[in-house]
């Protein structure tokens, strides 16, 4: 009887640790993956505003309409999107999304070699991909608990900022010095490929997903459950308050981000090569995700998130510094700065989160979360291209800061609690 218990023992041990290096080698697909599309991304994110300003010599405005199309779909689409991804197999839904962004993507370079690029086709690129990043980050963030178990979020979490910082030092960089040699245009073919990578990882993932056996998903069924995962966000006192601080920090940063070339450019006069190298060095989110943990663990979760906030309005601020004297220096430390506490808020607010609440809700609440704190990016995006016009790129660049360290204050009175499911 012993030999038998032990024989079944043995077996039981066998097959969880078969899905443990399963789950391992599951994430670890997913993490390269993700690292190549972050990479790839990095060239967009330089190369792209950098091609309307510099060869279509874009407004403020102008500027501030591209960056919102980009965000927009997240408060249209978000909470659809939540739903669907708690419905459908959120792996295939990132596949269908990447194989869009990296379509669109490919339209850019080809459009400047047949000489019909314009501000309309990038709007139109940045509309669609923005489109396909709603239902690729909701059912990202709410695939990762189905990969990792939940005692090892923080550490994933913190690898793939890693690589979010890494793939920003590398792309950012090299983005620069492909913008100086190649234009900007060309560049872009860097991010479509990468999203090519990203669709071969998630190909070969096998770990299974949680089924839903829910009532069919009819209209009324799909406002329901729309309004379940609202709930599961405003009835949580802790997740409300880190949805208003989000948003009010992602709308400081929209309307700083929407001038912030422009800044460089028209007031400092930065090369482009220099300033991707000098963006790219200042990418220092990894320190922030290795010493997120020893953050929380030092101040606790609420002073943690509070001090990010703060330390990221004062890297904006930062900027303003620059026309004194040393402006790549200046812009280096502002965006380090501002690198280093995001990383470090994001690592932390979004572990939580994806901590707090059950598996079969992660869709929708994340979608929730998304569509507020997201929502507000547009929002920002337009306000700064109107600002830019009325105050001057310099005065946009303070009320940015002044907003992103008023957010601060919403966390005030935040308490970290038990998931849901063990909360009474």
């Amino acid at each position: 009887m012993k030999t038998r218990v032990a024989a079944e023992q043995t077996v039981v041990t066998a097959a969880a640790a078969a899905r443990t290096r399963r789950t391992l080698s599951d994430f670890d697909k997913l993490w390269a993956g993700q690292t190549a599309s972050l990479f790839g991304s990095a060239f967009t994110m330089f190369a792209l505003p950098t091609l309307a300003v510099l060869v279509l010599h874009a407004t403020p405005l102008q500027i501030g309409l591209l960056s919102a199309l980009q965000t927009l779909p997240f408060a249209a689409l978000g909470m659809f999107a939540g739903v669907l991804a708690d419905r459908a197999s959120r792996r295939r839904i990132m596949i269908v999304a990447d194989c869009v962004r990296c379509a669109a993507i490919v339209t850019v370079p080809v459009a400047a070699a047949f000489g019909v690029l314009g501000m309309p086709l990038l709007c139109g690129v940045a509309l669609v991909t923005g489109t396909a990043s709603v239902f690729f980050e909701i059912a990202y963030q709410s695939y990762l608990p189905a990969v990792v178990p939940a005692d090892g979020l923080v550490d994933a979490n913190v690898k793939l900022q890693f690589s979010n910082s890494g793939s920003g030092i590398a792309g950012v960089a090299l983005a620069g010095a492909f913008v100086q040699r190649i234009g900007a245009a060309a560049a872009l073919a860097v991010d479509a490929v990468s999203y090519l990578v990203s669709v071969a990882s998630l190909a070969l993932i096998r770990t299974p997903e949680p089924a839903h056996d829910g009532p069919a998903l009819t209209v009324s069924q799909t406002f329901r459950e729309i309004a379940e995962g609202v709930r599961v966000v405003f009835g949580s006192a802790d997740l409300r308050w880190m949805l208003y601080a989000t948003a009010t920090a992602n709308l400081g940063g929209s309307i700083v981000g929407t001038v912030a070339l422009l800044y460089a450019y028209r007031v400092l006069h930065a090369e482009p090569g220099v300033l991707g190298v000098v963006n790219g060095l200042a990418q220092l989110g990894f320190a922030g995700a290795a010493l997120s943990s020893r953050f929380q663990a030092w101040l606790g979760l609420r002073a943690a998130l509070i001090a990010t906030l703060a330390a990221g309005a004062c890297a904006t601020a930062c900027m303003l510094f620059a026309q004194a004297g040393m402006p790549y220096i200046m812009l280096f430390v502002s965006a380090a700065l501002s690198a280093f506490s995001l990383t470090c808020y994001n690592v932390l607010a979004v572990s939580y989160r994806q901590a707090r609440v059950g598996v079969r809700l992660q869709g929708r609440m994340n979608a929730t979360m998304r569509t507020f704190v997201w929502g507000t990016i547009p929002m920002g995006a337009l306000a700064g291209g109107f600002l830019g016009t009325a105050l001057g790129i310099t005065g946009t660049i303070a009320v940015g800061a002044a907003l992103t360290g008023v957010s601060a204050l919403w966390l005030l009175p935040l308490r970290e609690r038990a998931p849901l499911a063990q909360a009474e």
